[in-house]
């Protein structure tokens, strides 16, 4: 049986990756919908989480690959963030175990702390962050 944190990291790694396996197949877009991401989860997932799915999928298929792998995993990874913090968010009203409750906070922080420093980095490197 796998651990319910072990299985939960699983998952993150797997949503985190596959938007990169299609992005780096064909012309450098995206192929997924954002539509379709959202139906991949639980029916019993708030409208607010599902918003939030597809405006970083959205995002994300916008995206237009610069050349620069620096700039272009930071573009990616902004939405990608920002999601989870919205996600977070939507679901922090319903969360009832402390730790959960203490661990989605500090997700939202840590999130929110790297996007201001990807949005940094990109300025350096003389891209404008979305």
């Amino acid at each position: 049986m796998i651990f319910p944190p072990v299985f939960a990291t699983l998952v993150a790694c797997l949503s985190f990756v596959t938007p990169f396996a299609s992005f780096a197949q064909g012309d450098g877009t995206m192929q997924m919908g954002a539509e379709d991401h959202a139906r991949m989860h639980a029916t019993s997932e708030s409208d607010e989480v599902a918003d939030a799915m597809d405006r970083m999928m959205a995002e994300m298929h916008a995206i237009k690959p610069t050349g620069d792998a620096d700039a272009d995993i930071l573009l990616m990874m902004i939405p990608h963030h920002r999601s989870a913090v919205d996600m977070g968010e939507a679901l922090l009203p319903q969360i009832d175990d402390p730790e959960v409750e203490a661990l989605a906070r500090t997700i939202i922080a840590l999130q929110e702390a790297e996007i201001a420093v990807m949005r940094e980095v990109l300025e350096r490197l003389g891209h404008s962050a979305p």
